[in-house]
């Protein structure tokens, strides 16, 4: 079976849960920026967890399917069509041979996933099949899908329509939006007095928001304690000698504009790095649009290792939901 497509919609790729052990050699884990939606979704149709789906970003695509499948649709809010009869959100459906799904005008959220019994069955590359556009890794010839691709799904059996994921268990971004930070190495950098702004102050998201990182805008700038600047550091106080960076990591160039690095980012690099998103929360970032409001929440270690283990419970119970 293939997937026709009609429309690509706009950044549309194929994620699954990414390629992990490669960022010594500067090649990130990428995969969906909603690891939580990819897996719900994947589970919703029978999938193994970790399967390909397609990552929607904005915009819907409009695609033909070849053979009968079962599909779901997770992550933000898009009105879905099957030949233009509409269907829900976080619940399987079936999308028969000839027929064509189409998507409205996203209304919450930035992201979509759109999950296919069987999976998406592009070749696999570095043990992913998920897009990374700058290594030309993944995806289809390692690029965004295009109109007139057609992409391979992989055989598996069709499930029950209606299989719904319980509305308390949909994870999303609250409402104010709240990120939880891990202060980091190079906290000591901040005088104390930009430390607490920066909790303090509500951030916005700005129009620089993809998969390498996520800018935010609208706080007061950081204050840095003075030092002499070591050998190779660079005259800005936000320099430092080239250092790691973690996923999640949050760098100010010129302490002026937060960016957190998500799942296409470099590994390392000469700015420093307050501290980190906890993983958690990475999630909800990928659901962010532009001008939404940002509280970051300092936690310590304990508070984020509980938050951690929420995220799998909750997923188990989805697992528990869906039997």
């Amino acid at each position: 079976m293939t997937l026709k497509i009609v429309k690509p919609g706009l950044a549309t790729s194929i994620q699954d849960l990414g390629r992990p052990g490669y960022f010594h050699l500067g090649i990130p884990e990428g995969g969906a920026m909603d690891r939580f939606a990819l897996r719900a979704a994947n589970m919703l149709v029978g999938n193994p967890e970790d399967a390909a789906c397609l990552e929607a970003v904005f915009m819907g695509p409009e695609i033909e399917f070849t053979a009968d499948a079962s599909v779901a649709i997770t992550g933000g809010e898009m009105p879905i069509m099957v030949d233009g009869e509409p269907q829900q959100t976080w619940t399987s459906f079936t999308v028969k041979a000839g027929q064509v799904l189409s998507f409205g005008f996203l209304s919450k959220g930035a992201r979509i996933y759109i999950a296919v019994s069987g999976g998406i069955a592009t070749p696999v590359d570095l043990g992913s099949r998920s897009t990374y556009p700058i290594g030309a890794l993944g995806g289809v010839e390692g690029r965004a899908i295009a109109a007139g691709d057609d992409i391979p799904v992989g055989e598996a059996p069709m499930v029950t329509e209606g299989r719904r994921v319980p509305e308390d268990l949909r994870r999303g971004p609250g409402n104010p939006v709240e990120l939880r930070v891990l202060p980091g190495l190079y906290w000591y950098r901040l005088t104390e007095k930009a430390g607490e702004s920066f909790f303090n102050d509500t951030w916005t998201v700005a129009p620089e928001a993809d998969r390498m990182g996520y800018r935010f805008k609208g706080g007061q700038p950081l204050e840095f304690v003075d030092r002499e600047a070591p050998f190779g550091a660079g005259s800005d106080p936000s320099n430092i000698v080239d250092g790691c960076y973690s996923y999640g990591s949050i760098q100010v160039p010129g302490g002026t504009e937060p960016i957190i690095l998500h799942r296409d980012a470099v590994s390392g690099g000469g700015y420093f790095t307050l501290g980190a998103v906890i993983s958690a929360d990475m999630d909800l970032i990928g659901q962010l649009q532009p001008n939404t409001q940002v509280k970051f929440v300092r936690v310590d270690m304990d508070e984020a290792l509980k938050a951690r283990a929420d995220r799998h419970a909750m997923l188990n119970k989805i697992r528990e939901a869906l039997g």
